[in-house]
């Protein structure tokens, strides 16, 4: 059954969309907590050779994601949003019960395996956005979008806490039952956006990481834009791969004083994208938006990296929950420069921009922060991993400018 798609149904498609993302991320949140947990009851191991374990899981996932998500992007331009959306649910929903079940770690990266494919439904669900919203609109709908990713890794690792105590595979059939009634409801509720007209063949020269950024770059103002966006998601990496790390070495922080200031970023950072966002892009334009939020980021990260004592940092997290600017504002002016057969190409390669700056990044960062705190330091700094996502950040808003002047960027758009 496939519903058509009508003025009406724009709010409930946003609604289903929103729940979408929203339960990707608590989905994936949920199981952080017993992970650790598993991983020992399943190889029997030492929580640090866990944690090593838990590092290649996070790689297989993010690895997957890069190569995929062209391929789901590309699937919605041929197939349409809401066949391919419904199906990656339903794996992904399947893929929370393997891994419940898993006997063997090797049924745990299968599992990981497999979500990372299925968890490309953010292209597909970024597509549908652009599909369906106005050129003006689309910032306010893709901060939406960001907030109930926001919100999603708030509640998961909190839900995943708490179900955990009753046995270290309950996350993962509660994350399942989430996956798989979303899929119900989105069957029931979810119209096409994307119209027959607007459809193209699937082209696997197209369909891959090269493929679809070697597409981009027939838009110049979106291909210096996407590089942009790498240098930028490359540094936002360096909160959550040290956070823990970082605050542990230098403010000696317990476990829930790390967890209240997550917390707490992670409030401040739904209010902007839910609320403040809806303001300030349609006041400011997504040009200056992006702006104000590149340049929040820069103050927090530097704030950070010279913190002395902890209480320093709050005021820093709180200034960087503007960073809630900043990708909306990329998507929508790229999404203004491309056509409507090609929406799900364009998502479908900046989440493979982002999957590959999740498997760099967290390497990168820990690398570094293990290299400047380790005895043989040449000199001590906890807060380089900061420090360099300072210096990434800047560079990126130096493009950014570059590539708005040499465009005619104003406020949003082009000039004429």
């Amino acid at each position: 059954m496939t519903l058509p798609f009508t003025p009406s149904s724009n709010r409930r498609g946003l609604i289903f969309i929103i729940l979408v993302v929203l339960i990707d991320s608590v989905g994936f949140g949920i199981i952080l907590p017993v992970m650790p947990g598993l991983i020992i009851t399943l190889t029997d191991v030492s929580l640090s050779e866990a944690s090593r374990i838990g590092g290649f899981l996070l790689f297989t996932y993010a690895i997957m994601q890069f190569f995929f998500a062209p391929v789901m992007g590309n699937l919605g331009d041929r197939f349409g949003r809401r066949p391919v959306l419904l199906f990656a649910l339903l794996a992904l929903g399947l893929d929370y019960l393997l891994m419940a079940f898993a006997p063997t770690i090797i049924w745990l990266f299968a599992g990981r395996l497999i979500a990372g494919i299925a968890g490309s439904t953010f292209s597909i669900a970024y597509a549908y956005v652009t599909d369906t919203t106005p050129v003006e609109k689309r910032a306010q709908a893709f901060g939406l979008v960001g907030a109930a990713f926001g919100g999603g890794f708030i509640l998961g690792p909190v839900i995943g806490g708490v179900l955990g105590e009753f046995g270290d595979r309950i996350p993962f059939y509660a994350a399942a039952v989430l996956a798989l009634l979303n899929v119900a409801y989105g069957y029931l509720v979810l119209g096409e956006s994307l119209a027959i007209e607007n459809r193209r063949i699937f082209e696997w020269r197209r369909a891959n990481p090269l493929g679809a950024l070697a597409q981009i770059r027939k838009f110049p103002l979106v291909a210096g834009l996407a590089f942009a966006y790498f240098l930028y998601m490359l540094g936002h990496n360096a909160l959550p791969s040290t956070w823990t790390y970082y605050t542990i070495e230098k403010f000696s922080w317990s476990e829930s004083q790390i967890g209240l200031s997550l917390g707490i970023a992670g409030i401040f950072m739904i209010m902007v994208q839910a609320g403040l966002i809806r303001w300030a892009i349609p006041k400011f334009g997504a040009f200056r938006s992006g702006m104000l939020g590149m340049a929040a980021v820069i103050l927090a990260f530097c704030g950070y990296a010279l913190a002395q004592v902890g209480w320093q940092v709050y005021p820093f997290l709180t200034l960087a929950s503007i960073s809630g600017f900043v990708a909306p504002s990329f998507q929508a002016i790229m999404t203004s420069e491309i056509p409507a057969n090609a929406q799900g190409e364009l998502q479908g390669a900046l989440s493979s921009i982002t999957s590959l700056t999740s498997v760099i990044g967290p390497l990168l960062m820990t690398q570094l922060f293990a290299t400047f705190t380790a005895p043989e330091a040449p000199v001590y700094f906890p807060g380089i991993s900061f420090l360099v996502a300072a210096i990434l950040t800047s560079i990126c808003m130096i493009l950014f400018i570059i590539v708005a002047v040499r465009h005619g960027l104003t406020q949003f758009g082009r000039t004429r």
